[in-house]
């Protein structure tokens, strides 16, 4: 069984809203075990959408449609799935009626427009909608099916879990699609991707990579008759993903580097202190999120200024010698975090992000150190994006940096 979401709406194709139904709606169906081969938006062009819903039927035996119910003109998916199956429409009294009453309750008389939100085609049937004016359809021909539902998304929502998914239920066998998300910091997507290029070709469960803002991200899923044995599979499959690359991963599904780090921390029973350079306070703004940060996060110094770097203990001939962007201050402004706070872990980052040199070093140059109880590690990157990246950048990789030490 395949199955093809369609959003519709030009609003969707402006850019002034963002498509959640699909996304939603994408979950629900692998939760069913159901495969979701394509996604589509089209805009409230009667042609463009039975030309879309045309290219959806020759694909997909299960359609699943959001939006265009409404009783404005420009609401056309009830008219474009008529002009399909070429079946006219025709309004039933008894919805007619029900419509009539639902404005009446609100002391309101119901604009004519409204009428065709009691409209039917032979192959249709309504779908309740308690919650608002617009009935959906559950159109059955020829082996497929197309449900029609509201774009408002608690409506469609409610309709699909209160009417669609109990018609759905009977006509495929039980099955489940689960995923797993391991996350990985410290190599890019095609370095992961031929680490583990062996697991990469399995049928079940499918393994596939993703950059993402927070790493990359390497996703499991697999789909059987129950979710025990599906996630079995899903089991077998990470540990030897985890066998590869090891500590490279540092959190999986919803885990956050920072979360990570902060539940480490915590674990060790130490407290963190950091100094920032050219990041804003980014670093502590994002351990700041993790739970319990406020019993670790001792606190942390930020300034670009070499005259307060060495009033927060940063050595003057140190910063002379080798200037704010190099390993050598970045440890022992690492040192001086951690005993200007207190903490026993030190955490320093200096950053170029700017499009212009800054001491010396050019735009995107990122420089980390950790001191843990004396321990010192740093590291050195560059990055060639824009200066709110950059720093997003060292916020993260700073962070992994510390848990590398913390897991030594």
């Amino acid at each position: 069984m395949k199955a093809e979401i369609l959003s519709i709406g030009t609003e969707l194709l402006l850019g002034q809203i963002v498509d959640t139904n699909a996304q939603w709606l994408a979950g629900e169906l692998s939760g069913h075990g159901i495969d979701l081969y394509f996604i589509s938006q089209v805009g409230d062009n009667r042609g463009r959408l039975v030309e879309t819903l045309q290219r959806a039927w020759n694909r997909s035996e299960l359609i699943i449609c959001s939006g265009g119910l409404g009783p404005t003109d420009d609401d056309l998916t009830r008219e474009a799935i008529g002009d399909l199956l070429e079946e006219k429409m025709i309004v039933q009294e008894p919805i007619a009626n029900a419509l009539r009453e639902y404005f009446s309750l609100r002391n309101i008389i119901m604009p004519e427009k409204n009428i065709k939100q009691a409209a039917l085609i032979p192959s249709a049937e309504f779908l309740d909608n308690p919650i608002g004016t617009a009935p959906g359809w559950w159109v059955s021909k020829d082996g497929h099916i197309i449900v029609a539902m509201p774009g408002v998304p608690h409506e469609m929502k409610q309709m699909w879990e209160n009417q669609v998914v109990p018609r759905l239920k009977p006509l495929f066998p039980p099955g489940v699609i689960l995923s797993r998300t391991l996350k990985i910091l410290g190599k890019g997507e095609s370095a992961v991707e031929e680490m583990v290029k062996d697991l990469i070709t399995s049928n079940n469960p499918t393994m596939a990579t993703y950059a993402k803002p927070d790493g990359v991200h390497l996703r499991i899923t697999a789909k059987s008759a129950d979710e025990t044995t599906a996630r079995d599979l899903i089991f077998e499959m990470e540990i030897k993903a985890r066998t590869i690359l090891g500590t490279l991963i540092y959190g999986d599904d919803d885990e956050t580097i920072e979360g990570v780090v902060g539940t480490m921390l915590t674990d060790r029973n130490l407290t963190l202190g950091i100094m920032e350079v050219g990041t804003g306070g980014m670093v502590a703004a994002l351990l700041s999120e993790a739970p319990n940060s406020i019993n670790f996060l001792r606190g942390g110094l930020v300034s670009q200024q070499r005259s307060m770097l060495a009033g927060w203990g940063v050595d003057s001939n140190m910063l002379e010698k080798y200037g704010i962007m190099s390993r050598e201050v970045a440890e022992v402004m690492a040192t001086a975090a951690r005993r200007q706070t207190g903490a026993e872990a030190g955490l320093a980052i200096c950053v170029s992000p700017g499009h212009g040199e800054f001491e010396g070093k050019p735009a995107g140059q990122i420089i980390m150190a950790v001191d843990l109880d004396g321990h010192l590690e740093s590291s050195e990157l560059n990055y060639r994006t824009k200066p709110s990246e950059v720093k997003r950048l060292a916020a993260v990789f700073s962070l992994n940096l510390l848990r590398r030490a913390l897991l030594k």
